[in-house]
């Protein structure tokens, strides 16, 4: 269990490339209040999407309802891809309305800049849709090796979409903000993910598979508009305490999507006990689930301990009290976001299975959400107490 945990959770060191990239370009983030309070945002989005994606698609590649390629596939292949051009849209409009919401509390903006935050979160998320493409060849081609999707797939895609998607937001604030008619520009290509949505509509709207999608999804959906907004005011909380500390921005997103991986781990350990009749859907059966929640545990901590050292290495810190400070602020991260995240997927894992959800649609996606904040306010704690 320990072997298979942690090889699962190893892509999740990639996710330093994404905060390097935070980490160069600290300047864009301080031109607006909101600019690094969506960051969460974008990286949920995108991780729900393509946890949709990589749950759906691995179950339908298995049943043969979806073959393995792009042409000439099933009904319920286009119809999965055109649930999640349109969920990107609802949940890029979704939680810029909320944001605004949130921001007009603890971020310091107006209704004046939901025209902003609105352009720059579809822009982002519709050109993140090119993650999809590529998770989808992926996924064809580790079906045909016979990976296993839980342990290597959606770990792999996962880290690979936030890297992506990352760099975009990055690239979008840039044009936004920095060059001469870069608003329109943005304005103009945000426009894709509309014009999809307004062609897919009318061909799918009485589709049952189709609408099965959305109905299961938007739950978890709304779920994440909430929680990403209290995730980027912690975020922006971080930001105070931290200061220009690059170290802390590079390990941010390998952390967060490391304890969402835990988080799906346990939970998908868990959802398979229960099918099977190996554990009983009750609270105090959790104990039967120590061996797996350990194991998680275990590789979860060693690998906080070597992305805080890769970390280190990145932004050039070899001090040996900086060393000691950053180390104990993750293992101390890494203990709280855990146990809040083991606790909240097992009591999920039972309540969706009493009520027969389907976990491909509500389970991933809101263990990812939740995994997000959970890590953020672990992360805040931990500063709070050694910086």
């Amino acid at each position: 269990m320990f072997k298979e945990s942690t090889l699962s959770c190893l892509f999740d060191i990639g996710g330093l490339a994404a905060g390097f990239a935070i980490a160069l370009q600290l300047g864009v983030f301080q031109l607006s209040p909101w600019a690094l309070a969506l960051y969460p945002a974008v990286l949920s989005v995108k991780g729900f999407s393509t946890g949709l994606l990589a749950g759906r698609l691995s179950t339908e590649l298995h049943l043969g309802t979806v073959y393995p390629k792009f042409f000439g596939n099933t009904k319920k292949f286009y119809r999965l891809i055109s649930a999640i051009i349109v969920l990107t849209l609802v949940a890029s409009a979704t939680i810029s309305t909320i944001s605004i919401l949130f921001g007009s509390l603890f971020w310091g903006i107006t209704i004046a800049d939901f025209p902003a935050i609105l352009t720059v979160m579809v822009t982002t998320l519709s050109f993140g849709l090119l993650t999809t493409l590529i998770s989808i060849k992926v996924m064809f081609a580790s079906f045909k090796r016979s990976l296993d999707p839980e342990l290597i797939v959606f770990p792999a895609i996962s880290t690979m979409a936030d890297i992506i998607i990352t760099l975009l937001y990055v690239g979008v604030l840039n044009l936004y903000f920095y060059l001469p008619f870069g608003k329109w520009t943005i304005a103009l290509l945000g426009l894709i993910n509309v014009g999809l949505v307004l062609m897919i509509l009318p061909r799918t709207l009485r589709e049952k598979d189709f609408l099965n999608i959305i109905k299961d999804s938007l739950p978890a959906l709304l779920l994440m508009a909430i929680v990403v907004n209290f995730t980027g005011t912690f975020l922006k909380n971080i930001k105070t305490i931290a200061a220009g500390n690059k170290v802390i921005y590079t390990v941010y997103p390998a952390i967060v999507d490391l304890i969402g991986d835990v988080g799906l781990i346990v939970g998908s350990a868990a959802t398979t006990k229960l099918a099977l009749g190996v554990l009983s859907p009750s609270f105090s059966s959790i104990k039967n689930h120590a061996k797996n929640i350990f194991s998680a545990w275990a590789a979860s901590l060693i690998l906080f301990i070597v992305i805080g050292l890769a970390a280190l290495g990145l932004t050039g810190i070899f001090n040996i009290q900086e060393i000691s400070s950053i180390l104990s602020i993750l293992i101390f991260s890494n203990i709280i976001a855990f146990v809040a995240i083991t606790f909240l997927t097992f009591a999920i894992s039972i309540v969706t299975f009493k009520r027969g959800l389907n976990p491909d649609n509500f389970v991933i996606p809101t263990i990812s959400s939740i995994a997000d904040c959970i890590t953020t306010i672990a992360l805040f704690v931990a500063l709070l107490i050694f910086l």
